[in-house]
């Protein structure tokens, strides 16, 4: 029904359809009028480049080597610059990751540790490893690198990874393949005789992690690389050496850093370098089998993060054959 006047049917569609057909004829007139205009004003412009620029078209992209059509590597006003990963050598001596100071203390209190209780101890680690977590993450955006945590495997049955079978010599490992830590948590409270201090399995977590950081910082790739070109296991060893030890000095950077909320007093200190030194190279032990430092030096590296609570104190990469990495 219609409201107020009647007409013949199909009469106001037909309007409908003239309207429709009248628009669209102009706005196609419109859109080609202004497609015309665009492309003389083009012909124009790339006329003068050309004839300015010697064939500037023919080298597009060869600058900076990328694709046809990618990016010229300028950065928009207000946009960040993706972080990038260092390599080759300036990852191992002037890392970025040296000059962002020290580690931002932060709220890392430990639950009560019962080593009779597995999930105890994995509580336990799943917590240093939420502090390690955002230590790193924090540390990695100051200096421009991006950082991804690494997955954590606190196994309670033997299993494979893509490094090594598990449980092995070592009470805790970290498989850069898998960019994964690996502790048993029953196994490791076994291979440290049951000790009920859990700053010794923490400084464990801490000191794998550190391979991590490493890793994630560039320079263990380029370690790994140089390591493998010496013939002679005893150069291959004085590379390891100076790994394991950047990695005891980090592990108490990030202890340091967290002593006041953990909390970490004057005795576990103690206990800290103590195990530092039991963990050391076997003194009096053959060449061959000298990869993780002497004594004195593991205790003295794990100190000296503990103090400066800074990565910059750990670069053990700048130094030239020093007594230090013995």
């Amino acid at each position: 029904m219609y409201a107020g006047w009647e007409e013949a049917p199909g009469a106001e569609a037909a309007r409908r359809a003239r309207r429709v057909d009248g628009r669209a004829f102009a706005l196609v007139s419109g859109l080609l009028a202004v497609v015309l205009s665009l492309v003389l004003l083009s012909w124009s412009a790339g006329g003068e480049e050309d004839a300015a620029g010697g064939g500037v078209a023919d080298d597009v992209g060869a600058p900076h080597g990328g694709p046809s059509g990618s990016s010229s590597g300028t950065t928009l006003p207000g946009v960040p610059e993706k972080p990038v990963r260092p390599s080759g050598q300036a990852a191992l001596v002037d890392n970025p990751l040296y000059g962002t100071g020290r580690l931002t203390p932060r709220p890392c209190p430990v639950p009560e540790l019962d080593v009779d209780v597995p999930a105890s101890v994995e509580d336990f680690l799943h917590t240093v490893a939420d502090c390690l977590d955002d230590a790193w993450s924090t540390q990695f955006q100051r200096a421009g690198i991006p950082f991804e945590p690494p997955d954590r495997v606190f196994w309670t049955e033997p299993g494979v990874s893509p490094c090594r079978p598990y449980p092995s010599q070592a009470g805790a490992f970290y498989c850069r393949a898998s960019t994964s830590v690996y502790i048993g948590v029953s196994d490791v409270v076994e291979k440290w005789n049951g000790t009920e201090d859990g700053v010794v399995y923490a400084s464990l977590l801490a000191h794998e992690y550190a391979h991590h950081v490493q890793g994630e910082s560039g320079l263990l790739e380029y370690y790994h690389e140089q390591r493998e070109l010496e013939a002679d296991v005893l150069d291959r060893n004085a590379w390891t050496r100076r790994s394991e030890l950047q990695a005891n000095c980090l592990a108490g950077v990030f202890l340091g850093s967290v002593r006041v909320t953990y909390p970490l007093d004057g005795t576990d200190l103690e206990i800290l370098l103590a195990d530092a030194r039991a963990t050391s190279d076997r003194e009096g032990g053959p060449e061959e089998d000298r990869t993780h430092g002497s004594a004195a030096n593991s205790e003295r590296w794990m100190l000296t993060g503990w103090r400066e609570q800074a990565p910059g104190a750990c670069n053990t990469w700048e130094l030239e054959d020093s007594p230090l990495l013995e």
